[in-house]
């Protein structure tokens, strides 16, 4: 299984990111709880040790931050980012959301979702080329969140650029934040959520303002003016990136496998379980971090109270003890759980409907129009960013 050569596993190192699934199954089997001394992290690459991980909350704890940069700065999380908190304030601020977020109400988006992706796609028919991610896996999933929030068309633009630069890295290099935490204000959203104020509309921003909950003290209240610009930030980021990461590697992973997209263009039943297999291949989010609040016992080894874990989702996707010849695309694989890419237990993505829909419907108006294309590689570039893997650009050529 050795290569021969030391195993080393750096997040923040461009060669492994563009291609980390060798390193993951070297991790499985030499190394399944891998410390990486530079940037003192401990690893867990196997399935059974991530599930494990993510569901025992209260000893991997998200209040400092699910991206290892966070964890490292020891910073403040305001309240309101519900993706880097814990129970009981965690299990308030979720509640709040579950009841927008099912999948029955995302499922009924369909047909909105599908007018967004001709609005996209109409236009390309009759070319020879055009890059996905610009033209379509940027386009279609900003217009569904910006729906779903009631943010002004011609705001989308901007707000998912600002988006993408948040996350933005230079190549190698970890993320930086100020010391004021702007990543997670939502102060871009301030002004149209005081309109929203005086002005209701049936969308996610007028229901969030109106929403009553009881939050971590017991008392019934809404949420505040603050709160509900780092929810709109948070769920904005989300419902952009997941999606768009998706769709591009939809367009990659099918190009390699033709054979399987002439199935899914016969018989588009199969599209469904096309969009599972892709989310467990290659997941948008290869890894999550918590903070350790106590020692823990990992494959035989303590890890000490306060160090930082990294879970690699992408790795647990691929191990072979839970889905046979996990290096292989299969759109028949029927494994359950079908993978871990929105996560596990308390914090599993509230959004996995409305990504598991947009998806469908993305991959069923692409194969209506283009059933055969390839990519240029050549030409084609991966995000830079140490928090989620995906394409910047992917050009693909019509056949």
């Amino acid at each position: 299984m050795s290569s021969g050569e030391p195993l080393y596993y750096d997040p923040y190192k461009v060669e492994i990111t563009a291609d980390p699934y060798p390193v993951f199954r070297r991790l499985r089997e030499e190394a399944p709880l891998y410390y990486n001394e530079l940037h003192d992290f401990y690893a867990v690459s196997r399935f059974e040790d991530v599930q494990r991980c993510l569901a025992d909350h209260r000893t991997f704890i998200s209040s400092r931050g699910g991206i290892l940069e966070m964890i490292k700065m020891n910073m403040p999380v305001p309240p309101g980012v519900f993706i880097f908190e814990d129970p009981p304030l965690h299990t308030a601020h979720r509640g709040v959301l579950k009841r927008v977020f099912t999948p029955r109400k995302m499922e009924a988006l369909e047909s909105k979702i599908r007018d967004f992706c001709k609005l996209c796609l109409d236009p390309l028919v009759g070319v020879d080329r055009f890059d996905l991610i610009a033209e379509f896996g940027a386009q279609m999933p900003m217009r569904v969140i910006g729906m779903l929030l009631g943010i002004p068309e011609q705001d989308q633009d901007a707000l998912r650029e600002k988006s993408d630069a948040n996350l933005r890295t230079e190549a190698g290099q970890p993320m930086r934040y100020s010391e004021r935490m702007d990543l997670v204000t939502g102060s871009e959203f301030a002004e149209y959520i005081d309109w929203r104020t005086t002005h209701p509309s049936d969308d996610l921003m007028t229901e969030l303002l109106n929403a009553e909950f009881e939050d971590e003290t017991g008392t019934r209240r809404r949420l505040t003016h603050a709160e509900v610009q780092i929810f709109t930030q948070v769920l904005a980021g989300a419902g952009n990136e997941t999606t768009n990461r998706l769709i591009g590697w939809m367009g990659k992973v099918l190009a390699e496998h033709p054979d399987q997209r002439k199935e899914l263009v016969n018989d588009p039943s199969l599209i469904p379980d096309a969009v599972e297999e892709t989310l467990r291949y290659e997941p948008a989010a290869p890894h999550v971090c918590r903070y350790v609040s106590r020692d823990v016992e990992i494959q035989g080894q303590v890890v000490p109270e306060g160090s930082s874990v990294m879970m690699l989702l992408a790795s647990a996707n691929r191990d072979d003890r839970k889905y046979p010849d996990g290096d292989r695309f299969d759109i028949h694989r029927q494994t359950r759980p079908r993978h871990l890419s929105f996560g596990y237990g308390n914090h599993a993505c509230l959004g996995a409907a409305l990504a598991r829909v947009e998806g469908r419907v993305a991959l069923e108006e692409i194969l209506k129009r283009f059933p055969e294309w390839d990519v240029e590689l050549d030409n084609a570039k991966l995000s830079s960013t140490s928090t989620v893997r995906g394409w910047e650009t992917l050009p693909i050529v019509i056949r």
